[in-house]
């Protein structure tokens, strides 16, 4: 089927089926792939990756898990050039690997997409007790709810402008943390720390040994989380052959360089021994977050205030964006027969597929809710979607490796690709076995002494992700006898979304 314009598929919604329309900008995209990896991982997080790796040690693993992910989007980018769907990563896992892969995949990341709507929300209400405790948090939580329900439903291009703006707002923290904080470095600023002291401390710069450079691996893996929803959002792109291709190659080192920066500035300026650093671990408090005490140390007196502010935007984007991705995943699921087929149909008008929007938002609402009724379920029900991102890195880098052999297989060469991967198949393989060892080494501190002793409580939330994952494989297997596709027999037929 070929591309269709927006002019055209409004044209064409009134004799056929309507589809979700390509309404969305290069800056839309670059934004939404940008702004996704940008949240509290970096902005409260990063301390603590400081404090239990040392600087330099952080910087490694940020820049490890930073040149996985080059080759898990390159790899995405090369797929979602050529076959620009809504869902592509899943659909792709289907078409490329087996029909049992797909709709296990797909179906694991939008439960990880609906819970995580449920988190967002959550958060909002704790991050508002910094200027307003005394109102309960669930009144922040509805509203926010209702908002990116309204931004979602209103159509894609809606939903692309607001990530533009948010992500433009963190964006903004960020540039201005970098450039304060060199301004310090070099000595401009009131403040003066031993810059070359606070870099090399311990044992020169890294602390921890082998067990803190592997939870900062970690964590470091969390933070960029996200990044793969620029495949989804291809769906809805103008031109993707070139949006997508673009928004990869401009993100990546934009976050890259981010990072890199972000942690050399907090390291250079804050000694990891520092007990504000480690407890922002897992802490809530703003004032404990690494930006805010540079900002401190430089003078400004409403520090807190604004990097909550930046929190605030990095929340309620990530609970909009989830809410979208869970929709697109849906309607995905649903064209490639995995999904009922309402879920499958896009409003004529706005090109939204609102079964879909509802459905995801109704699981988030309830989610929520469990965190009232029952802490337990909800603990578990969050621990559930853990390692749902890691799944997916896994899927794209099984399909991506399966795409570009079965291309070459069939008489294609690669030079017809509009995008190429580099580093074939090099990337796919170094993708998929860093994010096996990031995804299995998660509940790595819940091994120790004998099976009595092991923390039973932590494996069952830390895991919970993939047994239902392979759950999801084989009972779909076996009730379909699907099989592996041979090479020969892959359906390359270019496609964008029926």
């Amino acid at each position: 089927m070929s591309e269709l314009s927006t002019d055209t598929q409004a044209q064409a919604g009134a004799t056929s089926e309507p589809h979700l329309k390509r309404s969305m900008k290069p800056r839309h995209l670059s934004m939404i792939a940008l702004g996704g990896t940008i949240g509290t991982g970096l902005f409260v997080a990063s301390g603590a990756t400081v404090a239990q790796a040392g600087p330099l040690g952080a910087l490694v693993a940020y820049s490890a898990i930073g040149i996985m992910v080059y080759f898990l989007m390159t790899g995405l980018g090369e797929m979602s050039a050529y076959m620009p769907i809504s869902g592509s990563f899943a659909a792709f896992s289907g078409r490329f690997v087996d029909d049992a892969f797909g709709f296990a995949m797909g179906w694991n990341y939008w439960f990880n997409a609906a819970i995580t709507v449920a988190v967002e929300v959550a958060t909002v209400g704790v991050v508002m007790k910094f200027w307003l405790p005394n109102v309960p948090t669930w009144i922040w939580s509805v509203i926010v709810l209702v908002l990116i329900l309204a931004i979602n439903l209103t159509s894609a291009r809606a939903y692309g402008e607001s990530e533009f703006w948010m992500a433009s707002i963190k964006v903004i923290a960020v540039l201005a943390f970098l450039v304060i904080g060199l301004l310090t470095i070099f000595g401009v600023m009131s403040y003066h720390p031993d810059v070359v002291h606070n870099l090399t401390a311990g044992k020169h710069g890294f602390v921890g040994g082998m067990a803190g450079w592997l939870t900062v691996f970690m964590v470091a893996g969390f933070s960029f989380q996200g990044t793969e929803m620029v495949g989804i959002v291809a769906g809805e792109a103008a031109h993707p052959e070139h949006a997508v291709p673009n928004a990869i190659r401009q993100v990546f080192w934009r976050i890259l360089l981010f990072y890199f920066l972000s942690i050399f500035v907090i390291g250079a300026l804050i000694y990891y021994k520092d007990p504000s650093l480690l407890q922002s671990a897992n802490n809530s408090d703003i004032t404990v977050s690494p930006f805010t005490l540079v900002f401190q140390k430089a003078g400004l007196a409403a520090a807190a205030s604004i990097m909550n502010a930046v929190i605030l935007t990095s929340v309620i984007s990530s609970a909009n964006s989830w809410l979208y991705a869970g929709s697109r995943m849906l309607y995905s699921m649903a064209k490639e027969g995995h999904a009922p087929k309402i879920f499958g149909r896009a409003n004529i008008r706005t090109g939204v597929p609102v079964a879909g929007l509802l459905l995801t938002l109704l699981i988030g609402m309830f989610t929520f809710m469990t965190s009232f009724a029952g802490p337990e379920i909800y603990i578990y029900l969050v621990g559930a979607s853990g390692l749902s991102g890691f799944i997916a890195w896994i899927g794209i880098a099984i399909a991506h490796f399966r795409f570009r052999r079965a291309f070459v297989a069939q008489g294609h060469s690669v030079k017809e690709l509009k995008y190429t991967a580099k580093w074939f198949p090099i990337g796919p393989i170094v993708a998929l076995l860093l994010s096996l060892v990031i995804m299995l080494g998660q509940g790595a501190t819940s091994f120790t002494g004998s099976m009595a002793n092991w923390n039973w409580s932590a494996l069952i939330t830390t895991y919970l992700a993939l047994p239902l994952f392979l759950i999801l494989y084989f009972a779909y297997k076996f009730t379909k006898h699907t099989k592996t596709i041979p090479l020969v027999d892959v359906d390359l037929t270019p496609r964008t979304n029926e």
